[in-house]
């Protein structure tokens, strides 16, 4: 072979190993390194005493009350949250407050968050579901002995750090 011929051969040789090489970098690379193992751990604190909005004219109050205590239901609550909260479409960070409805029957009617910030809808949705996730009822508060509907309020300090696992 002559010296033309000789570097062209070496020239498409070095051309198709180096093509070679970068489609099998291209191939084996992880592109679900940093979504797997990005992770983040949610801190919830769920304050106490929990605040009941006394009912108007009622000489005789007496605030809802959960079986088992309100330990018992903070401990649920916290449990629920972190098996149902979805945190990997949204950061949680700050103080929030949830007030839920209890009717005369003990079932919660109603639960609205706040502070409404940006997509805080999703995050209110997911403690919707989860407060209804709760079988048990609530003892009913009641006013001059009669079992009347109540409002609960609940505040929690939440707060997400990531980190790489």
């Amino acid at each position: 072979m002559n010296n033309p011929m000789k570097a062209i051969v070496f020239l498409s040789a070095l051309f198709i190993s180096n093509f070679a090489w970068a489609q099998f970098d291209v191939e084996d690379r992880d592109d679900n390194f940093i979504t797997e193992n990005n992770k983040s751990i949610l801190k919830i604190d769920i304050k106490e005493p929990l605040l009941q909005v006394a009912v108007k004219n009622c000489t005789d109050f007496q605030a809802a009350s959960f079986e088992g205590g309100i330990p018992a239901y903070k401990e649920i609550l916290r449990k629920y949250m972190y098996d149902y909260l979805n945190t990997d479409f949204y950061v949680l960070n700050g103080d929030f407050t949830f007030t839920i409805t209890v009717d005369q029957k003990g079932k919660v009617t109603n639960i609205e968050g706040t502070p409404k910030v940006a997509n805080s809808h999703v995050f209110f949705d997911d403690m919707k579901y989860i407060v209804r996730r709760i079988k048990k009822n609530w003892i009913p508060a009641t006013c001059n002995g009669k079992p009347v509907t109540s409002q609960i309020k609940i505040k929690m300090n939440l707060s997400t750090i990531a980190t790489d696992v």
